[in-house]
């Protein structure tokens, strides 16, 4: 595959930064490591923030990274999010300028979900909930078949009456080449991009039709990237029956948490008892790899370097980061790894693993 990537976020919005405290030279540092010891040619730049996203992907591309640039604005309505895309395409147009070729610009991600007024619902977890009950509805047993019904559903009329107004948008300004990041239930018109980008995570539901599910997205005669897939890092996350795997986190100790003088007293936490599972990440993930790589994709993004709002703990009732897909373990209080006694964080086994794997493709 052309592009060997990881995702890195710069501070995506949701319920809080995901990427609270944002240091230019930290990004620089782990940039580097992305390039050098993680050995990939790719990254995409994820977050909200215009000025994060495009100081990360200038010292990107200075590092000789691909970028794909993925700006991401959530639960606004489609006049709001245009305009921000817009915005961000005429930023990024500065650094097209200076490298050409090698900056991908997604003009959003997974908008089914993610942005108000295509599918019913006043946040995320509504809209997946209404899009689940019409999956559901449809009663198709071949997951396939489920799946072409959902692509020809009439929310995507909608979705694609936006990415229309989006893509001519951004083209107007921007003139590098451009993608989106789609759910397998969107049926996206991608005469408009110049790539198929998919986010499509493994399951044990659809372990034997992985590859199956992703073949219709070759017939567009266009390169496909999977731009988002991974594993979570605690046992049972690859034999989980969700795309993403279940999510283990208790949201309600991390409002509590977050809340003035009551946060003091409240510590986050996962709402069971689970298994740390390393090792399960890092052979999933490689695997998942080979197989992408197999059926002929241009290029894949693991979902995530870095996630330090679930840092690591000893005691597995507060590990938050089993419940993470990064490719690293982050540590609270400023705790210093000891891989890169610079960082707040250590490499997981999974880390290890993807390097040797991409190191072993290098062109």
């Amino acid at each position: 595959m052309k592009y060997k990537g990881v995702s890195y976020d710069v501070g995506r919005v949701m319920g809080g930064n995901w990427r609270p405290d944002y240091d230019p030279k930290i990004v620089h540092r782990e940039l580097e490591i992305i390039k050098n010891d993680l050995h990939c040619n790719a990254v995409r730049i994820c977050g909200l923030d215009i000025d994060r996203l495009m100081i990360s992907a200038e010292d990107a591309l200075k590092q000789g990274l691909y970028v794909w640039l993925s700006p991401e604005m959530w639960d606004r309505n489609p006049k709001e999010t245009l305009a921000y895309i817009a915005k961000v395409a005429q930023a990024a147009e500065k650094l097209n300028q200076q490298y050409p070729d090698r900056l991908v610009l997604c003009v959003g991600s997974e908008l089914t979900l993610f942005m108000n007024g295509i599918v019913e619902g006043r946040n995320v977890m509504e809209r997946m909930t209404k899009l689940m009950v019409k999956l559901r509805q449809q009663q198709q047993k071949d997951l396939v078949d489920m799946i072409a019904n959902a692509q020809s559903a009439e929310y995507n009329k909608i979705l694609n009456e936006f990415l229309a107004k989006a893509n001519n948008a951004v083209r107007e300004v921007f003139h590098g080449k451009v993608s989106y990041a789609s759910l397998l239930w969107e049926g996206v018109d991608w005469d408009l991009f110049d790539f198929v980008g998919v986010d499509h995570y493994m399951s044990i539901k659809i372990k034997d039709k992985y590859i199956e599910t992703l073949r219709p997205s070759f017939e567009h005669k266009k390169p496909v990237v999977v731009t988002e897939f991974g594993f979570r890092t605690y046992k049972g996350a690859d034999t989980s029956t969700e795309g993403m795997a279940g999510d283990i986190m208790d949201y309600k100790s991390v409002f509590l948490h977050h809340l003035p003088v009551v946060g003091l007293f409240v510590r986050q936490k996962l709402k069971g008892t689970y298994e740390r599972d390393e090792t399960m990440q890092a052979r999933e993930l490689v695997s998942q790899l080979r197989t992408l790589d197999d059926a002929g994709v241009e290029g894949a993004f693991i979902m995530t370097f870095i996630a330090p709002t679930t840092p690591f703990d000893n005691d597995p009732k507060y590990d938050l980061d089993m419940a993470s897909y990064s490719l690293v373990k982050s540590y609270s209080k400023g705790k210093r790894g000891t891989t890169y006694s610079d960082m707040t964080w250590e490499p997981k086994e999974a880390f290890k693993a993807v390097a040797s794997y991409y190191a072993l493709k290098k062109s």
